[in-house]
């Protein structure tokens, strides 16, 4: 449920709230029912209110990765950046990233993610023992790029800090014909 949704609904609880006590307050005891009114606004208030609360932690969990909890490690790469140079448009790239578990607990790697859908990562997803290493291989389309392209890669771990950034980069030349077809 999106917070429009939330407060629409908000909004009209409330209306027919205040229409139930102006009502009551009209057909009997004028101050008995305020009070009963007010109590069932405020109840209403605090229920939507947590609804709203509710919602927007579930969104926000919902976009931000799952960081394993316990004990933190520390994550060592050999690289954290790469130049694959210059590419023609449509070709794939893929590097590989090493690293090493330096740390004195397993490293779990709960998440890898590019800054695109052209960037696509592939990670353990068993633990890396203390003193371990692994591979983090990350694939960049260039189908539809041109000119300059820098892309990252979060990596989300059970680490201080739980995110760790590898960024891929280059240069994609994009075909003529589009050029000359253009200039005809």
């Amino acid at each position: 449920m999106n917070i429009s949704k939330i407060r629409f609904s908000f909004s009209a609880l409330f209306a027919c709230l205040v229409s139930v006590a102006l009502f009551t307050a009209c057909a009997g005891d004028a101050s008995s029912a305020k009070d009963a009114a007010k109590d069932k606004v405020a109840s209403a208030v605090n229920t939507a209110g947590d609804a709203a609360t509710a919602a927007a932690t579930a969104a926000k969990d919902a976009v931000a990765p799952v960081v394993p909890a316990g004990p933190t490690t520390t994550l060592k790469f050999e690289e954290t950046e790469f130049d694959f140079g210059t590419v023609d448009q449509g070709e794939k790239v893929t590097h590989v990233y090493k690293f090493a578990n330096t740390g004195s607990e397993p490293l779990i790697i709960s998440n890898a993610k590019g800054s695109c859908g052209c960037t696509v990562p592939s990670w353990p997803k068993e633990p890396i023992p203390v003193g371990g290493s692994g591979e983090i291989q990350v694939q960049f389309d260039s189908k539809g790029k041109k000119n300059k392209q820098s892309k990252k890669v979060t990596i989300t771990a059970n680490t201080d800090p739980a995110q760790t950034f590898l960024t891929i980069k280059g240069e994609v030349n994009a075909p003529e014909t589009d050029a000359a077809a253009a200039n005809k």
